[in-house]
């Protein structure tokens, strides 16, 4: 695709948050994917979805362009000066707090968590949903926390340029319930069909030394993976 969508709907409560819609990345409250939002912008042009072309590539496999940048600034009213697309380390996405899920690097696993929306557990960071959420939103471009829609996960772009999804060392178990069977099609695409098993959640871990024994039981790949920093 030549163009991806941006969807200021959230500006309202989030000024200075834009979300920016692809093909392999919904929106992250997950209610608009890039379809929803190319419809939208053809039933109503001067609505909150429009086109953004993206210019010349700077990196493709971080999810830098051109003119990806010039409407993260624009969009953003110049509080975003550069959006990478697929990594959460480097410029990743901001968020405005609508977001279904929270993503935040665990450094001392080489990994990162996922924390449902509906999840109200101690995570392994030490913070709950709620606490991350001011981490994650407002607007706020923070490497290491992002915001997204749930459904991000199971998508190959996700955190690609970080690793992907065999980055992910824990995850809520009402996400790895409710998303069973898209979860395993992502761990046989990855290449380690018992990815998911290997994977903690709030039923078993819920600090850090807990997390890293659980990962080495189980083997998890994070652990001999390059550094994510």
């Amino acid at each position: 695709m030549d163009e991806f969508y941006s969807c200021t709907l959230c500006q309202s409560f989030a000024p200075n948050h834009v979300c920016i819609v692809s093909p392999e990345r919904l929106g992250l409250c997950g209610a608009y994917n890039w379809l929803d939002c190319k419809a939208s912008f053809s039933i109503n042009p001067t609505g909150p979805n429009r086109p953004i072309k993206l210019g010349a590539p700077i990196d493709p496999a971080k999810g830098y362009w051109t003119g990806l940048n010039e409407y993260a600034k624009s969009g953003s009213h110049g509080a975003v000066q550069d959006v990478a697309m697929y990594s959460i380390m480097e410029n990743p996405m901001t968020a405005c707090g609508c977001f279904e899920s929270i993503v935040m690097l665990i450094p001392e696993t080489n990994g990162v968590m996922v924390v449902s929306r509906e999840d109200t557990s101690m995570t392994p960071a030490g913070m709950t949903f709620s606490t991350m959420a001011g981490m994650a939103g407002g607007g706020l471009q923070t490497p290491g926390v992002m915001g997204v829609g749930k459904f991000y996960l199971i998508s190959p772009k996700f955190i690609s340029s970080d690793g992907g999804f065999k980055r992910v060392v824990w995850m809520s178990s009402a996400l790895k319930e409710s998303m069973s069977d898209e979860l395993k099609a992502v761990a046989i695409r990855e290449g380690d069909p018992d990815l998911i098993d290997k994977i903690a959640d709030e039923r078993s871990v819920t600090t850090v030394d807990q997390l890293l024994a659980w990962l080495e039981e189980h083997n998890h790949p994070a652990l001999v993976m390059d550094p994510i920093f």
